[in-house]
């Protein structure tokens, strides 16, 4: 049997990015990502429901979000699905969450105005993990130091 795991998300970043970086020195990114859907009841109602969605970039994609990502921008992220299973220290309970880890990244919307994000490219705008055949592996987990 084949098996897919790709997500596709077009929304607006719900807070400012936040870049760190692990012992070994890659960029890690985590920011979230508003997406909304709306639509009709049966009844002729006009609703919108807003998702919530918690994204993780690695490398130099993880950087470009960190330096040009804002609160309210719009973006497009191509990624996979992974589930963080992990024991409560508080509770001692299983926990776990779904996320998605972006794998390319394109800016949307207009050039902000002054600052070096003005100065950007059409090239500079869009940003892809590097090919698999010269990334480097993602980290282990043992790694990430938060």
């Amino acid at each position: 049997m084949a098996n897919l795991n790709k997500v596709l998300l077009l929304g607006n970043v719900t807070r400012d990015p936040e870049v760190r970086y692990t012992p070994k020195g890659s960029a890690v990114c985590d920011l979230g990502v508003a997406v909304n859907r709306a639509y009709t009841t049966d009844s002729g109602e006009k609703r919108e429901e807003v998702t919530f969605v918690e994204v993780t970039l690695w490398g130099r994609t993880a950087e470009i979000a960190g330096e040009y990502l804002k609160k309210g921008r719009p973006v497009f992220i191509e990624g996979r699905l992974q589930m963080d299973t992990w024991d409560d220290k508080q509770t001692g309970q299983k926990r776990s969450r779904l996320r998605v880890v972006g794998e390319n990244m394109q800016l949307l919307g207009g050039r902000p105005t002054g600052g070096a994000a003005a100065e950007m490219t059409g090239d500079q705008r869009q940003a892809s993990a590097p090919p698999k055949a010269s990334a480097p592996a993602q980290p282990d987990e043992d790694e990430i130091p938060f």
